[in-house]
């Protein structure tokens, strides 16, 4: 007679004891672990996030009634996975994995851990190939690579979610997965994204995973986790480039202080339990490029942090600063002024740098960046002077064109190859003569001309990523067929 027995097919049974709010306090379940799954009667679901010395202590996460003191709670004993697979493309999902777009069920081609362990470092490559972004300022100035964590933070409505909502339209047609994953936000937020995912034909290559301020603690808690996983998905099992926005982690730092205190764990620095920093940069280290042996694939993760009055030196702010490679920082000034994106470019940084952009854009963003940076401080100091001179005044000009350049709307986000002629447009005095407020609509005539007359201009950039002698000279003959019709 076989006698052996498979571990993953023992199930545990229990005793509800009490609950408080969405914490259940279970007994009798001597050999679970932290993210395990547990089934409480008919009426819930919850995950193992924490132990005292009588009980195992249940977040639930999914509940259709009531639970009560004696209920009876059984589990497996393996770790909380969740359905993953190319059936996910185009839908909506709930922090469960779960459709939640009312157009049936999800056939998944595997199950992952939610809870999954990032690469190591054997298993990691270094970041060389860029992520476009689609932000002029971000592309040109604070570059992102694949497999990056770049945070985006700033203050409520200074226009976070545009940025990387911006980054999603402009991955259209490049084979990368991208994955929105709503933390806590209005339904009306929510609904802004959707519709622009329906709008611009996101779906194809889109997922969105939403725990709403309407839904439980626990599906809050476990959003991030779950996008991730489905994530991982696509980067191990079929080497593809994945982009993950997290908006956001301030509202999940929220969720944790709230689950934390019903835990009755010491509260710290603003009341947050001091794990909070391992649990968020256990999330994002999972951001990765993989070596090839490993597929090749990559996950970048932009999470995004909301901050009150412009401090970053709060302690979820700070946290995330200190875990991710560079921020995005949004300029609550610079938004009310009309400057959009409101992207404060002396607070933001990206530490993968020049590393991963396009030789072509390497080569010019530097000078550009100068530019802009020179024209705010001459700007503040300006503010303060009745008049000035005509050097000045001509420097400020400049300035201004510059500033005109950088400017965009929400979802346009501009392709690589149409940056680098905007910026070799500027060096070659191509706005020379140009007044500010008309810089747009020479540009936008200028990229137009090429798109008709000279396409292949376009597609060979786009193919060498570098300005080799035979693009340039078909830019400056451009420039020289527009050079009469400046406004």
């Amino acid at each position: 007679m076989d006698l052996k027995i498979n571990l993953l097919q023992l199930r545990e049974h229990g005793i509800v004891a009490e609950m408080k709010q969405d914490i259940v306090h279970i007994s009798g379940l001597a050999n679970c672990m932290n993210g395990q799954l547990v089934q409480i009667g008919e009426a819930a679901e919850g995950v193992i996030v924490g132990f005292d010395q009588q009980y195992a202590l249940v977040l639930i996460v999914a509940q259709t009634g009531t639970i009560k003191p004696g209920d009876r709670a059984s589990s497996l004993i393996q770790s909380f996975s969740v359905p993953v697979g190319e059936g996910f493309l185009g839908r909506r999902v709930d922090a469960m994995a779960m459709p939640s777009d009312g157009r049936g069920a999800i056939v998944a081609a595997k199950r992952y851990p939610i809870f999954g362990k990032a690469p190591s470092v054997l298993d990691r490559r270094q970041l060389t190939e860029a992520l476009p972004m689609g932000v002029k300022i971000l592309d040109m100035m604070i570059p992102i690579g694949k497999g990056q964590r770049q945070l985006i933070i700033g203050d409520r409505m200074t226009g976070k979610t545009s940025i990387a909502t911006d980054a999603i339209l402009m991955q259209k047609n490049t084979g990368t997965i991208c994955i929105y994953c709503c933390i806590g936000k209005a339904e009306a937020a929510l609904a802004k994204v959707t519709e622009l995912f329906d709008r611009e034909d996101v779906w194809k290559y889109g997922v969105i995973v939403a725990a709403t301020a309407a839904d439980s603690m626990g599906k809050q808690y476990l959003a991030p986790y779950v996008a991730t996983s489905i994530g991982e998905y696509f980067m191990y099992e079929k080497g593809m480039d994945v982009l993950v926005i997290f908006d956001d982690l301030t509202k999940h730092a929220w969720t944790y202080r709230q689950m934390s205190l019903l835990l009755e764990r010491s509260p710290g620095r603003d009341a947050y339990p001091g794990d909070i920093f391992y649990l968020h940069s256990q999330l994002v280290e999972r951001a990765a490029r993989l070596s090839v042996t490993k597929g090749g694939g990559s996950m970048t993760h932009l999470p995004i942090v909301e901050t009150l009055q412009g401090d970053v030196t709060g302690y979820i702010p700070s946290n995330t600063i200190s875990m991710t490679d560079g921020q995005i920082y949004m300029n609550t000034t610079m938004f009310g002024e009309g400057f959009k994106p409101a992207i404060d470019v002396k607070l933001s940084v990206s530490r993968i740098g020049s590393k991963v952009q396009w030789r072509a854009m390497k080569s010019l963003a530097g000078m550009m960046r100068l530019e802009y940076l020179n024209f705010l401080q001459l700007l503040k100091l300006t503010r303060v002077k009745a008049g000035v001179s005509a050097e000045v005044e001509a420097r400020l000009k400049r300035g201004k064109v510059v500033a005109e350049l950088l400017k965009q709307s929400n979802s346009t986000p501009v392709p690589m190859e149409e940056q680098v002629i905007t910026l070799f447009a500027f060096r070659e005095g191509f706005f020379n003569d140009v007044q500010p407020e008309h810089v747009h609509e020479r540009l936008g005539r200028l990229l137009t001309g090429i798109r008709r007359n000279k396409p292949e201009l376009l597609v060979e950039m786009a193919k060498a990523k570098d300005l080799t002698e035979e693009i340039k000279e078909g830019l400056k003959n451009e420039f020289t067929r527009f050079g009469n019709s400046a406004v």
